[in-house]
Parts: C-alpha cells; sequence; structure tokens
C-alpha cells in the first residue's frame, strides 16, 4: 500500500504521542516534531506508511533516548489478556465452527493498537467480532488452502492481541499444522518482539522467530533471509494488522489479512469501512 496525502497529519500524531509516552521534556518533544517533519519533506508518496513509521519511532528513540517508551503498556495489556483465554477457549469450544470463532477471536485482539487509537475497549471488540458480518469475507480460500497445508506462518502485530492469536494457534495445531509464529526484531509501538510471545507461551504451541523487522509492519527488503526463505516456502500466510497489511499487500504469495480496519485511508484501500473486521486474500 502507498502512502497518501492524508497519512501526514497521523504520522505527526503518532510522533507527539510517542514523544509523549517516552519523555516528559516538552523540548526534547518538540525537536522529535522538528526533525520528522523534515523528514516528511522528502519521504516520497510510493513508499508505505509503515517506512515513514519505522523513521519515527527510529527518531523518537534517538532523541529522547528511551527505546521501548510502551514496555510497561505492552506488559499490562498481555497479562489482561492471557487472564481472558480461558474464556476466549470456551468460545471456540462451543462453537459450530472452531476454525471461524478462532479467526473472530483473533480479530477482535486487533483492536490492541496504540499506532492506529489510543483509546479502546477489548471487551467491545470482542463482542463486536463475534457478532457482526465481515467486510471482506475469504473464508472458502482459508479452509481450501489450509486442507492442504502443512505448515503456516503466522505474522504478528501487536501486545495483548498475541493472546488473542494464540487462540487461532491452538486451532492450527489442532487441525495438525505446524506453526511459524513472527515477531518483530526489536520494541516498535506496542508491535511483539520475541519477549512478548514468550510471556504469552507461543512458544509452546509454534516455532518462534522475528522477522528481523523494526518496523511496525514487515518490510520484506528489511528481513532477514531466514524469514525471507520460510516467507517464500510456506503455503499458507496468515498476516494480522494494518501494519502487516500495508507492508504486505503487493506481495504474490498466499497472505490472509485478518484485520480490524481502524484508519479511513487503509479503509479505502483494502475496500471496506472503519471499524469492519476482514479476512482478505491477496491473491483473490
Amino acid at each position: 500500500m502507498k502512502t497518501y496525502l492524508d497519512c501526514f497529519p497521523c504520522f505527526m500524531r503518532q510522533a507527539l504521542f510517542a514523544a509523549r509516552i517516552s519523555t516528559n521534556d516538552v523540548r526534547l518533544q518538540r525537536e522529535v516534531l522538528n526533525r520528522v517533519a523534515e523528514e516528511l519533506t522528502r519521504f516520497p508518496l510510493d513508499a508505505t506508511p509503515v517506512e515513514m513509521g519505522e523513521k519515527i519511532h527510529a527518531i523518537v528513540k534517538e532523541i529522547t533516548g528511551n527505546k521501548d517508551p510502551y514496555k510497561e503498556e505492552k506488559r499490562k495489556y498481555n497479562e489482561i489478556a492471557m487472564k481472558m483465554l480461558p474464556r476466549l477457549r470456551e468460545i471456540v469450544s462451543a462453537s459450530s465452527d472452531r476454525l471461524l470463532s478462532a479467526i473472530r477471536i483473533a480479530i477482535a485482539g486487533n483492536i490492541i493498537d496504540f499506532g492506529s487509537l489510543s483509546d479502546f475497549n477489548i471487551e467491545d471488540s470482542l463482542e463486536h467480532a463475534l457478532s457482526v458480518d465481515f467486510a471482506i469475507f475469504d473464508y472458502g480460500e482459508f479452509r481450501s488452502l489450509l486442507n492442504t497445508a502443512h505448515e503456516v506462518m503466522y505474522i504478528g502485530d501487536n501486545a495483548g492481541e498475541i493472546c488473542f492469536d494464540r487462540v487461532l494457534v491452538e486451532e492450527l495445531n489442532r487441525m495438525g499444522k505446524k506453526v511459524y509464529f513472527i515477531t518483530r526484531e526489536e520494541p516498535v509501538i506496542n508491535d511483539i518482539t520475541l519477549e512478548d510471545a514468550r510471556f504469552c507461551k507461543l512458544h509452546e504451541i509454534a516455532e518462534i522467530m522475528s522477522s528481523g523487522s523494526t518496523a511496525p509492519g514487515t518490510i520484506i527488503k528489511h528481513t532477514k533471509k531466514e524469514f525471507r526463505d520460510l516467507f517464500n516456502r510456506v503455503p499458507v500466510i496468515i498476516a494480522k494488522g494494518q501494519g502487516n497489511y500495508e507492508t504486505l499487500s503487493g506481495e504474490k504469495r498466499p497472505i490472509f489479512f485478518l484485520l480490524k480496519v481502524k484508519c479511513p485511508v487503509v479503509a479505502r484501500d483494502i475496500g471496506a469501512n472503519n471499524m469492519d473486521i476482514v479476512l482478505k486474500y491477496n491473491l483473490k
């Protein structure tokens, strides 16, 4: 997905929000905004929004010296979501279509996103995802490819959300699939790292690895060879969230995007409305 001019105010909002979380020094906050504004003057519109996001958070870290400003928020939401796991599993167990219910639960967790939102309600998101129709629903293609696949790559998104993803990974395990669960290389916003994956015990049910990306998405050219080799080999890829959609929607691989739309620009690009839930096949 390319960058639109509508993204520019959001870039500045992200920069200010991250700067304020990172430091109380107004002088440093202003310095962050000045540097980001300067970067925007030369940022190409044919690049993805996530590439600017990567620059923004690198600037915040450099100027404030805070390498993981969202650390406490990430732990908080990981703990909240872990406590919800027994109830989420019960929903899947009671369902007439376990896989679809697990997908809905995974999408519900996508509300925990400090890149797009600063205020959200997890319980409302769960109720919404379990009850509304999908705006894009490529479930037939997903089940068809999954039926013949032995391996699945699952590219995660945010802390807290990862525990909702765990429910879907457990269901994939129950279906006999080997799952590779992918994280970011280092902290950026509230995106998951290997530390978050271990906290939510994903290593017990999947092979966890970092993509090598330091961006709030998966920029293929910035990933490590081990990830790219796997990405180009596995028959089914699940990519969670807007950042992964923004960076991977142009890739010619069997990718299924699972997300809640939280941005009007993404909504227009993907063909849905704000707050819609989506299961979109990349090669359809």
